[in-house]
């Protein structure tokens, strides 16, 4: 009897554990095969897709509205004439006023006759750097080791490089001076190397720093020109007297936060070309620096850039090279540059000059659909009303359809790029006033700004 009765507990408390379980189950509490949801609905068949045939092709943005209808030459020399009868100009200017499209040229105001051109002349920079280094190039910064206990910093071109790290999505800070010592200090640490000495190379740029036109003035808007530099070498509303070496300070200061010290001061010296390399890290795209250098009128930028030039065309990374440079790549995409002068590549030299019609033939290139390398030359241009140095111009009814490049000096201001009309007809200009009287060059502006809103505003068709 006592054996059956614990037969028939045993049997009784399974079939309770069971029974709890199978509660459990079927509320998807445990594994099992029960369930209390609803029976799922029977499987539906894909539907039928009928895919096209042919080559699947990107989708191409509408161009320029070719239907739309042009000024007339008529209705733009009055506009013309009414820039020269404009009391707040002074001196004289050079127009050239062409039809974005067609390419014909509706205004021609003295536009042959070579005109300090102002920071106009980054156009000229801008179109070179692209063709010659190619949109998609980046700039290496890198970190090679001279002995077991000494590296060398050194400056490939980027001087907008940040000290801490980078940020992927931006240009000026792209690539940071922290991410390199991280990787710098990781590859030294594994070999058990936690001190270093440690030398700037900035050896690719070769002259003076500084070219000889530019005064005390000139030199509170550019950097001494090296191939290596945070944020173009900008400390506060100045610039650092010697922004490659302290580059290697900051990396320094790096490479100390990720374990590595450096020993006594950071000094300079030339890598071996057979250095081994430790690490490197790389700018945004030249396409992005050249549209920096464009929208915020950089003349840091614009110098570097040429001397990247004189690099590939294989001739001297210094102030004269940089002009041959550039004025060689222009002439070998078809630019006749027998009339250009450049003294430097920024326009902040007075001894350049450039006919406006130089620079809208530039710009017409740009525009053509075989010039591949170029055409993100106009697109980076600053927006009259939205940003860059246009940012506080141009605004109102004129706001977005005027994209140029903005040049001021003591003597001459410059406005150089496209305008969109009332209709719809997109133009390609360049307008260069020269010989200002001192102190007008404000005036002149306000000048130069009512004649593209004019133009803007213009259904003159």
């Amino acid at each position: 009897m006592g054996r059956a009765r614990r037969t028939s507990v045993t049997v009784a408390v399974l079939a309770v554990a069971l029974g709890a379980y199978g509660t459990a189950d079927a509320a998807d509490r445990v594994p099992g095969i029960l369930t209390t949801d609803p029976v799922p609905a029977e499987a539906q068949p894909f539907p039928d897709v009928e895919v096209p045939g042919g080559e699947l092709t990107a989708p191409v943005p509408p161009g320029p509205d070719e239907s739309a209808p042009a000024p007339t030459a008529a209705a733009l020399e009055r506009l013309t004439t009414a820039l020269e009868e404009d009391h707040r100009r002074t001196g004289s200017f050079g127009l050239v006023v062409a039809d974005g499209i067609t390419g014909e040229v509706l205004v021609d105001h003295d536009g042959g006759t070579p005109r300090l051109p102002a920071s106009s002349l980054k156009v000229l920079t801008a179109a070179a750097a692209l063709d010659a280094l190619g949109p998609g190039r980046t700039l290496t910064t890198s970190v090679v080791r001279a002995a077991p206990d000494r590296v060398v910093l050194v400056g490939g071109g980027d001087i907008l490089l940040a000290a801490g790290e980078g940020d992927p999505s931006a240009v000026l800070g792209h690539a940071g001076l922290a991410d390199l010592a991280a990787a710098t200090a990781e590859a030294l640490t594994e070999e058990g190397v936690t001190t270093v000495e440690l030398a700037v190379d900035d050896t690719l740029f070769t002259g003076p720093a500084h070219h000889a036109d530019w005064d005390d003035v000139d030199r509170t808007f550019v950097m001494p020109i090296q191939p290596l530099a945070v944020e173009a070498g900008r400390e506060g509303r100045a610039y650092a007297a010697d922004p490659a070496l302290d580059a290697g300070q900051a990396f320094a200061a790096a490479l100390a936060d990720h374990g590595v010290q450096v020993a006594g001061s950071v000094g300079r010296a030339a890598a071996n070309a057979d250095a081994e390399p430790l690490a490197q890290v790389e700018s945004a795209p030249v396409s992005a620096v050249v549209r920096h250098m464009l929208k915020a009128s950089d003349n840091s930028v614009a110098e570097a850039l040429a001397r990247l030039v004189a690099l590939e065309r294989g001739q001297e990374p210094d102030f004269p090279g940089g002009t041959s440079a550039v004025r060689k790549q222009l002439a070998d995409l078809g630019v006749d540059v027998s009339r250009v002068t450049m003294a430097d590549s920024s326009g902040l030299s007075t001894g350049s000059t450039v006919p406006p019609s130089v620079l809208v033939d530039v710009l017409r290139l740009a525009s053509e659909p075989s010039s591949t390398t170029l055409h993100g030359l106009v697109a980076a241009l600053p927006v009259g009303g939205l940003d860059g140095t246009l940012s506080d111009r141009l605004t109102g009814d004129a706001a977005g359809r005027v994209r140029a490049k903005t040049g001021t000096l003591l003597r001459a201001v410059s406005l150089t790029g496209s305008v969109v009309t009332e209709d719809g007809r997109p133009l390609l200009f360049s307008l260069l006033t020269s010989d200002l009287e001192v102190g007008t060059a404000h005036q002149a502006r306000l000048a130069v700004d009512s004649w593209a809103s004019a133009v803007a505003a213009c259904g003159c068709s």
